[in-house]
């Protein structure tokens, strides 16, 4: 048994303007890290209707649908754009994800990465922001609670950016653990420790501007793991953004490829520990390309030798 990647070729037909960050290059960068990797590859199918209807209402979706463009661009907010190609490459995303837990959680494989874009954790019930359409992760956590049946999953999101979406969508869910480390100050300015989720059940850990590996490293020994050990989830999902690389563009943190390496082997440890070592991770950010390759490469390798 290897780890599975699920992607689609149809991801790199969601085009963003040009100079836009959340670039087409982003994955081709994601699927030349891992060519060579002895992975258990596979298409990503659409995700229905009822799977997003698990997060967002009937009236978004029907409200994107409506903004979809036949050509050029659609501006949904100051960082966010729709082209010809963008919904279904939103849909694959969320498609990805669903397969993903389906896939871990029938024992087809121990380990999944799902290598879609565009990314998720910032698009809030009925609010499309920071690059996101669809709430990926929480979808996904939601498809493990109600289709499956757990009692328990943990969303573990390690992007230099609050994860202000799956938050939002998770809010009021009692079953699900949400943890965000980030970067404070940053966008989108939410995140707080003192934003708890209605049952408690969400962890934000802010991180100062600077935080490198040392800093890093304690918190998550310290809060999180802890955290997630007496929540003792049945599936592990990771909102894996790689923007908190000390080479990305848009933040200030000053993580290296061998903090992404140590943080998945010490979230795999967890998973070992409570969940028959069961993850899902689903790519978020990660702005400079050669940076992303690197982090992204290190982070299957280890789910690989873990999933084997």
């Amino acid at each position: 048994m290897t780890t599975a990647y699920f992607f689609h070729d149809d991801g790199l037909k969601h085009v963003n303007p040009p100079g836009h960050p959340e670039q087409v290059a982003r994955l081709l960068a994601v699927r030349e890290a891992l060519k060579d990797k002895d992975l258990d590859r596979r298409e990503a199918p659409l995700g229905s209707d009822d799977e997003i209807l698990r997060c967002h209402p009937q009236r978004y979706l029907d409200r994107l649908e409506k903004a979809s463009p036949a050509e050029g661009w659609v501006t949904l907010d100051e960082d966010t754009s729709m082209s010809a190609g963008t919904l279904r490459a939103a849909k694959l995303a969320v498609g990805g994800s669903v397969a993903a837990v389906d896939l871990v959680l029938s024992g087809g494989a121990r380990n999944a990465f799902v290598g879609c874009r565009p990314p998720g954790h910032h698009a809030e019930t009925e609010t499309p922001m920071g690059f996101c359409l669809f709430g990926n992760a929480a979808i996904a956590a939601k498809r493990a609670l109600d289709h499956h049946g757990l009692g328990r999953v943990a969303v573990v999101d390690f992007d230099v950016h609050h994860g202000n979406g799956t938050q939002d969508l998770l809010w009021d869910e009692e079953r699900c653990l949400f943890v965000s480390s980030h970067q404070m100050p940053l966008y989108p300015g939410t995140g707080a420790p003192e934003e708890t989720g209605e049952y408690d059940t969400v962890l934000n850990v802010p991180l100062e501007p600077g935080t490198g590996s040392r800093v890093m490293r304690q918190v998550y020994e310290g809060t999180v793991f802890p955290a997630l050990a007496r929540f003792r989830p049945e599936l592990l999902i990771l909102s894996a953004g790689f923007d908190a690389h000390a080479d990305d563009p848009l933040a200030n943190l000053n993580w290296t490829t061998g903090d992404f390496r140590w943080l998945t082997g010490q979230l795999c440890d967890i998973a070992d520990r409570f969940c028959g070592g069961r993850v899902v991770s689903t790519l978020e950010g990660g702005y400079d390309l050669d940076a992303l390759g690197d982090a992204v490469a290190a982070h299957v390798d280890v789910l690989r030798e873990r999933g084997a």
